[in-house]
């Protein structure tokens, strides 16, 4: 599983256009095999944004990441963004549908954009969920 919050801060007065453009990632991001959950909140303070991202595993999240769709918004996405910080968040078992947030190895075919990705977005696990994990 690979879970991550978003935080999301956007450049002041473009809420409409990067609204717009997160429905159409939704609608696009929807149909991805290993896609768990994806959505996008407004917060309390103005251009602050959360979207919250699980996938089956952390090769499906590269997928996503990598997708004809994801890549053809980045630029716009790069316009948009103020500030973005990407936390890796770890279900609690009972409490949540999804499974713990795990790690893979890159695999050997990956392409150049897949690996620096992996690079980029590589989940950090917290030393304190260990022991609280059933896994």
């Amino acid at each position: 599983m690979a879970t991550i919050l978003a935080h999301i801060q956007i450049h002041p007065g473009r809420a409409p256009d990067f609204e717009a453009l997160v429905r159409d990632l939704h609608r696009a991001t929807s149909r991805e095999p290993g896609k768990r959950h994806y959505e996008y909140w407004r917060a309390a303070s103005p251009d602050l944004y959360y979207c919250l991202l699980a996938f089956d595993d952390f090769h499906a999240f590269l997928t996503h990441q990598t997708s004809d769709h994801h890549e053809a918004a980045s630029p716009t996405l790069g316009e948009l963004i103020a500030k973005m910080r990407l936390e890796w968040v770890d279900p609690v078992q009972g409490a949540s549908d999804l499974p713990p947030t795990r790690m893979q190895d890159l695999p050997t075919d990956a392409d150049a954009l897949t690996r620096r990705y992996h690079e980029l977005f590589a989940p950090k696990l917290q030393d304190w969920w260990l022991p609280l994990r059933s896994d």
